[in-house]
Formats: structure tokens, C-alpha cells, sequence
């Protein structure tokens, strides 16, 4: 029996995302150290935080549309040279401003062609039959990748240094990305003469279905028609809730813990480990949305993170941290395969990259605001407290917002008033 070419491109993407997570995440274990060497305050290094999530996300708008126009393999070339020329530059930086433009505008660039969101698209187009699942299965290279890189690399940079870190991540990514995208990685099927996994199933229960099946007759919205539906603006908000309670968690947890005592190793080894759980919860979610749709998982993620926030602003321990760490990791990544789903369920699949790419800057653009804020309040503070308590507020009416999205596929706002 032959392997279907689709899991040639999951088991392409899960390799590209686990050394994708490792330049994303590392910010976490150079934050202190980058303090020490230069004395920059925790706003300095957030700042430069916030630039490289801007760039990021105004990034994969275009990536989006590039993606739609010309599929995915020179966008993930010439990404590639930007992540890991990026990575280069940081290694012999000695000024905030150098920092700001390798780290805040070349590396993000960079990984805003080699990001989840972009593998998240390419997988969906290649799966008909369980598709949510081989997006999950993709993105835990994602989760594996923090989890085994980040506690090395805190090790790493003990005995090296974390200059000698980001030269050979880029020297890495720069071989490993560009040998798959030219040898393996392909953005269509139907451009090599295949279907998409599954696709003669789902041929069969559409005809189960029979004329009632309406959602083969209507027409995909494009961004500007999504954006007249209110569930559109729903997820939206969501997502920037997301992304918010996200980066500001990957980019300070290290530094507040060890604000408490707790060791850089050990510290470290909690965001390993943060990885290690979203692992958990993307391989839940994306079946589970195969089940009983998107929003209740996303609803919940929610949930979780209310009393994670809650959990964290009353006790500050080796064990509350590492509770923290785990249950708010396996909330990290359930958003990411269950995105591309949502909105193709609800407008489409022939805008999917755009759609995708519009809802996912905005929520690394909440992740880049929310992570600086952080480092500036605890400058005026000295405490992470406020952020964390506002934190908790926006959870809650995420839960909120999710609940009143109507998961059902949406038409034109001009010929239907079921929006």
C-alpha cells in the first residue's frame, strides 16, 4: 500500500515548525541573559518584542495573499533566508538598535513564511477526510520543538553562550527549510495530479446527503465580505484575547519565576514543558472539532485560562508556577488548527490563506502589545500583577465572545440576512 504524498507534506511541516519554535520561544531564556551583558531594562527587550511581533503579523497578511497566488515553496525559500540571516545578525550584535532590526525586523520577516499559520493552510488543502486532525498532527512539531529545544538552550547558553545559540539555529533552519520546501513541500494536489487525502469519502457522503446539503452552492466570502458578518468580529476579538494572554506568557514566565527564586534551568524547563502540553491540546483539538465543532473547544480554552490567571495572581510557588506552565500550555496551541476550520466552515476555502493570515496578524499584533506591556508595568511596578489581572478580565469575555459566534456556513450579507 502507498503512502498517500499528503502525509510527506505533514511529516515536512512538522520538521519545519520544531526548529520554527525554537527561534520563536528563545526569547524566553535570552531575556535575562540580554539584560545582564547590556543592562537593557524588561521594557527595552519587550519593545524590541512588540517590533518583531508587528512585523510578524503585518507579515503574514502578504504571506496570506502569496500563499493564495503562488502556493508555498519560494515563500518559505526566501523566508528562510531572512529567519536565519536574522538569527546571524543577533549573534554579533552590541547595540538596542541592532537588536531592534535583526531580531525585531529580518528574524520576523522570516518566520512569518515559516509560521504555523502558513503549515496550518498548506495541510488543510491536503486533507479532505480528517482534516483538523493532520493540521493537530503538523503543528505538534511545533509543541515538540519547544519543548526539547527551549531547556537545551538554556543549557546551551550556560556553557556557550547565547550568541554561539542563534548562529547555529540559523545555520539549521537555513539547510533543514530550503532541502524540504524544493524536494517536498507542495501547496496544491491537484498540481501533481492528486486529490486531496480522503477525498473520494467525502465525495460519497456529500452524495449521502443529497440536495439538502446546500454548502457546495454557495459562494466563499472573500476578507472584505467576511468582515459584514458579526461572527467574524467575534473571533476576531477572540483572537486578540489569544494571542495577548500568549506571548505575554512565553515572553515573561522564565523571568518571573526566577523573580521568585526559582532557577533559570528550572525555569526553562517549565516553558519546555509548556511546549510539551500544547502538544496535548492541539492533538485533542483537532479531532474533537472534527466532532462537535470549533467553537466549544475554544470556548474552553478559555475557561482554563480564568482560573490559570486567577491561579497565578494568589500564589506565586514552584508548584503553582509549574501548574501554571502545564495547563496554560495545553491551551497554547488549540487556536491553531482549529482557525483555518473555523473560517473555512464559515466562509470558504478559497480565501482561506488571506482570511487566515488577516485573523492571525491581529492576534500576534495583541501578543506583541500585551508582552511589552507586560515589561513596562513591571518596570513602573515592579510586579507582572496588573497585567496578569487584566489578563484574566479579557479571558472572560473571550468566553463570552465565542459562545454568541454562529458556526455554520455564512453567505453573502446581500442575499441573506442570516448572519
Amino acid at each position: 500500500m502507498t503512502l498517500h504524498y499528503s502525509f510527506y507534506i505533514v511529516l515536512s511541516s512538522f520538521v519545519i515548525l520544531f526548529f520554527n519554535s525554537g527561534a520563536r520561544y528563545s526569547i524566553g531564556v535570552i531575556f535575562k541573559p540580554v539584560i545582564v551583558e547590556f543592562g537593557w531594562s524588561r521594557s527595552a527587550i519587550s519593545l524590541a518584542f512588540f517590533l518583531h511581533m508587528i512585523v510578524f503579523a503585518l507579515s503574514l497578511v502578504l504571506v496570506g495573499r502569496l500563499y493564495d497566488r503562488y502556493g508555498p515553496k519560494w515563500i518559505i525559500i526566501i523566508s528562510t533566508f531572512f529567519l536565519s540571516g536574522g538569527c546571524f545578525f543577533i549573534s554579533l550584535i552590541h547595540s538596542l538598535w541592532q537588536f531592534f532590526i535583526s531580531y525585531g525586523i529580518i528574524a520576523a520577516i522570516g518566520l512569518g513564511g515559516t509560521s504555523a499559520t502558513l503549515i496550518s493552510v498548506i495541510t488543510s488543502k491536503w486533507f479532505e477526510k480528517n482534516r483538523g486532525f493532520a493540521v493537530s498532527l503538523a503543528l505538534s512539531g511545533h509543541c515538540l520543538g519547544q519543548f526539547a529545544l527551549i531547556p537545551l538552550f538554556s543549557i546551551f547558553i550556560q556553557q556557550y553562550s547565547w550568541r554561539t545559540l542563534y548562529f547555529f539555529l540559523g545555520l539549521i533552519m537555513l539547510i533543514i527549510n530550503i532541502t524540504l520546501a524544493l524536494l517536498i513541500i507542495r501547496g496544491d494536489p491537484e498540481a501533481i495530479g492528486l486529490k486531496p487525502f480522503g477525498y473520494d469519502n467525502a465525495k460519497e457522503t456529500e452524495k449521502r446527503k443529497g440536495p439538502s446539503s446546500l454548502n457546495q452552492n454557495l459562494p466563499d466570502l472573500d476578507l472584505r465580505e467576511a468582515m459584514r458578518s458579526y461572527s467574524f468580529w467575534l473571533f476576531l476579538f477572540t483572537m486578540f484575547v489569544c494571542g495577548s494572554g500568549d506571548f505575554l506568557v512565553t515572553t515573561h514566565l522564565v523571568a518571573l519565576a526566577t523573580d521568585y527564586n526559582i532557577s533559570e534551568i528550572t525555569a526553562a524547563n517549565m516553558l519546555g514543558w509548556y511546549g510539551l502540553m500544547s502538544l496535548g491540546g492541539i492533538l485533542i483539538a483537532g479531532p474533537v472539532s472534527d466532532v462537535v465543532g470549533n467553537k466549544i473547544p475554544i470556548a474552553l480554552t478559555f475557561v482554563i485560562r480564568f482560573f490559570l490567571f486567577f491561579l497565578i495572581l494568589r500564589y506565586q510557588s514552584l508548584l503553582s508556577f509549574y501548574i501554571f506552565a502545564l495547563a496554560f500550555g495545553f491551551t497554547s496551541l488549540i487556536t491553531s488548527p482549529l482557525t483555518p476550520t473555523l473560517l473555512g466552515r464559515l466562509y470558504g476555502l478559497s480565501h482561506i490563506g488571506l482570511l487566515t493570515g488577516f485573523i492571525i496578524t491581529i492576534h500576534h499584533l495583541a501578543g506583541g502589545f500585551w508582552a511589552y506591556l507586560g515589561g513596562l508595568i513591571f518596570d513602573k511596578t515592579g510586579s507582572y500583577r496588573l497585567i496578569f489581572l487584566l489578563s484574566l478580565i479579557m479571558a472572560f469575555l473571550a468566553i463570552l465572545s465565542t459562545l454568541f459566534i454562529k458556526e455554520k456556513r455564512h453567505y453573502l450579507p446581500s442575499d441573506s440576512g442570516h448572519q
